[in-house]
């Protein structure tokens, strides 16, 4: 891991215990310009952890709590009559920051969720026929919760294949309990958490990751990981093209977080089920596994992306340039 890597997680740290491989994970997406979708029951350090990230790279941050009634232009801003100037005048959204943290996605109605898609994709808005680019770096944190469906709207396909990633908070082990209560105990760290970098530096960054090398032998190996979703009986729609796309360069900035210049067969492997899973639509519905617990669709699709990967022979030579 790069010095960089280490100084950002253990500053994240300081405010939440045992998620390093999610910060990680972050940090890849913040890199290449993708987005997150955090899933999981309330009360895991969804928010905490997007608010940590921000304070510690020093970038704007903003939460929206989507609700039923929540409109487009709650979202991206609106033009208003301001009688002291005698013209329209353009009200920002929330959308105009860097780190924008959509809490509960689901809850908000199909339209008011494809208002993030020209955001999210193009890296502007677009209000009454003008368009406005966005602050970068932008990154959208969307969260959901997999148990409650009452009073939820799915994301669609199209949506959902707009953000780079789809992880898990997890419960913490016992250990890491403990911790919590003691750093909570008397303050919240929060509140005193310092950057560890810039803005400009963290651009400067995203450009390093253009170079970080991926050899042909790879090239031909994330593609055959992603063809493979077609072809596979238990997956009725696999991964786009774009998909494959997301997959290379997720793999490139995990490469350059962890101190490399190239990319390995590694960095696919552990990309494979946080890029593809939440994009392919599989034929099962929901099941139990053997110690009583629900499976859903993307936990399916997270154990056929496994299985598929073990059918892949993986290259063994060298990637270095």
């Amino acid at each position: 891991m790069n010095s960089f890597s280490e100084k950002l997680i253990g500053n994240v740290n300081k405010v939440i215990v045992g998620k390093d491989r999610q910060i990680e994970l972050l940090l890849v997406s913040l890199l290449v310009g993708g987005h997150v979708l955090l899933e999981d029951v309330p009360g895991t350090g969804k928010t905490k952890t997007a608010k940590a990230l921000a304070q510690s790279l020093d970038l704007g941050f903003k939460r929206v709590q989507f609700t039923i009634d929540l409109l487009p232009s709650d979202l991206t801003g609106i033009n208003f009559f301001d009688r002291e100037a005698n013209a329209f005048v353009f009200r920002k959204g929330p959308v105009f920051t860097n780190i924008l943290l959509a809490d509960e996605i689901n809850r908000a109605t199909a339209r008011t969720q494809s208002s993030l898609l020209e955001c999210m994709e193009e890296k502007q808005v677009t209000v009454d026929g003008d368009t406005r680019k966005l602050d970068l770096p932008f990154l959208v944190i969307a969260t959901q919760n997999p148990v409650e469906s009452q009073g939820t709207f799915p994301l669609p396909e199209a949506q959902l294949d707009r953000f780079l990633m789809m992880l898990k908070m997890d419960y913490p082990t016992h250990e890491e309990s403990i911790e919590i209560l003691k750093r909570f105990a008397t303050e919240d760290p929060l509140d005193t958490l310092a950057p560890v970098t810039s803005k400009e530096e963290l651009k400067s960054m995203q450009e390093q990751v253009k170079n970080v090398f991926v050899s042909d032998l790879l090239y031909d190996y994330a593609a055959k990981i992603v063809e493979a979703t077609r072809e596979s009986s238990e997956i009725a729609v696999g991964a786009s093209p774009r998909s494959l796309l997301a997959f290379v360069s997720a793999a490139k900035a995990l490469a350059f977080v962890r101190g490399r210049s190239n990319c390995i067969p590694d960095d696919f492997k552990e990309l494979a089920i946080p890029v593809l899973a939440h994009r392919l639509t599989i034929r099962s519905a929901g099941a139990m596994s053997k110690d009583g617990k629900f499976l859903s669709k993307r936990d399916l699709a997270g154990g056929i992306i496994t299985k598929l990967l073990n059918n892949i022979p993986c290259p063994t030579e060298d990637f270095s340039k």
